[in-house]
């Protein structure tokens, strides 16, 4: 595992540990990302991505959005970004799968995009080979979450999640699920990326109302989650992802 890598991992140890004794519910979004970063790091290490180097940058770096959100909403709720607001207030109640729903959600939607625009300059979005490079270790990350979500099933169920006879049998067509559903908003975070660099390019203010856009349009797919009832259905209508219009 690479230093950089490493060191997020125990950052996270130490982070998961604080959220277990006040026994915060954001500990199993936290717990999961743990788990699936120390899966990212045995891939880079096993050779699984053409530029492991630039793949190791991103993944702290994504990694270092949702750890400052977590932190300021500890602080202070409401200096959080708003779907993180929303995520990590969530009631303490709902089923460990929910809490991990919502963060996988605030974080992919919000987050994804602003580290890809962090980590890729303008020449690299300009330059199809840079971009097919980028997009290609993206979706080896993919990969190595959809390799994670049975075993995260598993260890949710062990976190208290609640499982009933059709749950146990709808497995199978859940995990297909959670696969769809990284796909199609994979293919949404790139779009949004694409607006926010080419807001950057226009400046500070027109990068900060693009922003601004995603944050509401993410918290506002946060909040739907929210609701309950049938999620499973709802996404399969409107989707995982949330996708900016053009400027």
């Amino acid at each position: 595992m690479g230093s950089d890598v490493a060191k997020l991992v125990a950052r996270m140890e130490e982070g998961l540990a604080g959220l277990e004794a006040d026994g915060d519910p954001a500990r199993f979004f936290h717990g999961v990302y743990l788990r699936t970063t120390v899966a990212v790091g045995a891939a880079i290490d096993a050779g699984a991505f053409e530029d492991p180097a630039w793949v190791e940058e991103w993944d702290v770096d994504f990694a270092d959005l949702y750890l400052d959100a977590l932190a300021a909403h500890r602080r202070d709720p409401a200096s959080a970004p708003r779907p993180w607001q929303l995520a990590l207030g969530a009631r303490a109640d709902l089923p460990p799968e929910a809490h991990v729903l919502l963060g996988m959600n605030a974080h992919i939607n919000y987050d994804l995009p602003q580290s890809l625009v962090r980590v890729i300059p303008p020449a690299e979005f300009d330059d199809p080979a840079a971009w097919d490079l980028r997009r290609r270790d993206h979706e080896r990350i993919d990969r190595v979450l959809a390799s994670r979500v049975a075993a995260e099933d598993a260890e949710l169920h062990r976190a208290g999640g609640r499982r009933t006879r059709l749950d146990r049998a709808l497995a199978p067509v859940n995990r297909a699920a959670s696969r769809a559903f990284l796909r199609e908003s994979r293919r949404k975070v790139w779009a949004n990326a694409g607006q926010l660099d080419a807001a950057r390019r226009r400046g500070p203010e027109a990068h900060a109302r693009r922003l601004a856009d995603l944050e509401a349009a993410a918290a506002a797919r946060v909040d739907d989650l929210l609701r309950g009832g049938p999620v499973l259905v709802r996404l399969a209508v409107r989707g995982f992802g949330v996708l900016l219009p053009p400027a």
